[in-house]
C-alpha cells in the first residue's frame, strides 16, 4: 500500500457532512494524548499530516482524511480529558454515535490505548461502546517503545483483561518512534479493502 496523496477533505459535526462517495472508512478513537496524530502520520508517512496538538482535547470534529482516493481515515476528538466540560462531553457522545450507529463506510475501528497503563474507565466504556453497535475492532497499545520487555506481557495482560476482549478483536502495539506495528495495520487495512474488491466482483 502506497500513500502518495492523503489531504485532510473534509471536517464534519453531522451526518449530512460526511463524505458520499461510499469509500470505505477506518476510524482511529482513544483518550486525549494518547497519540492518535502520530498514529495517523506513521500509517501514512507523513509528518505533518494530522497536527499534534500541545493541547489535549482540542480535536472538535470528524476529520477524515482521503487516501489516494480510495479510503478514509477518520479522525475523532480524544475522550477523557479532564478539562473538557460536560458540554462538550454531550456533544463528543452525539456526534461519535450518531457515526457509529449507522455508518455502513466504517469498517474497522483503531481503539488506541497507552501501552504504559491499564486502560481507564472510558478506555472500557468506549470498547463496550463499539461492541453494543457490533463493530471490529483493533486495540492499537500506543507508546510500545516506552515499555521494557519485563512489562510487555503484564501490560498486554492488563489491556485483555480490563477490556474483556471478545473474540475477534486483536492487539497491535504501536510505536511512531520505531514504528512498531505500522506493517501489521497496514495489512488489516489491506486484507479488508481486498475483501470489498472481491464483493464488488461478486456483485
Amino acid at each position: 500500500m502506497k500513500f502518495n496523496d492523503v489531504n485532510l477533505e473534509i471536517s464534519a459535526v453531522r451526518r449530512s457532512q460526511y463524505p458520499d462517495d461510499g469509500l470505505i472508512e477506518f476510524i482511529m478513537i482513544g483518550r486525549s494524548n494518547v497519540g492518535k496524530s502520530s498514529f495517523i502520520n506513521t500509517i501514512v508517512n507523513k509528518k505533518n499530516l494530522a497536527r499534534i496538538s500541545s493541547r489535549p482535547g482540542k480535536t472538535s470534529t470528524l476529520n477524515f482524511y482521503n487516501v489516494d482516493n480510495s479510503f478514509y481515515l477518520v479522525d475523532v476528538p480524544g475522550y477523557g480529558y479532564a478539562d473538557t466540560s460536560k458540554e462538550e462531553i454531550r456533544k463528543f457522545g452525539l456526534m461519535v454515535e450518531e457515526y457509529l450507529e449507522k455508518r455502513e463506510e466504517l469498517k474497522r475501528v483503531f481503539l488506541l490505548i497507552d501501552f504504559r497503563h491499564k486502560p481507564t474507565s472510558d478506555d472500557v466504556l468506549m470498547y463496550n461502546f463499539l461492541k453494543y453497535y457490533q463493530i471490529p475492532v483493533t486495540i492499537v497499545a500506543t507508546k510500545a517503545d516506552k515499555v521494557s520487555a519485563k512489562e510487555k506481557e503484564k501490560n498486554l495482560k492488563a489491556i485483555k483483561e480490563t477490556l474483556d476482549i471478545v473474540v475477534g478483536d486483536n492487539i497491535v502495539l504501536f510505536s511512531s518512534i520505531s514504528k512498531l506495528g505500522r506493517e501489521e495495520i497496514i495489512s488489516i487495512m489491506e486484507n479488508i479493502l481486498s475483501n470489498k474488491l472481491l464483493e464488488i466482483k461478486d456483485n
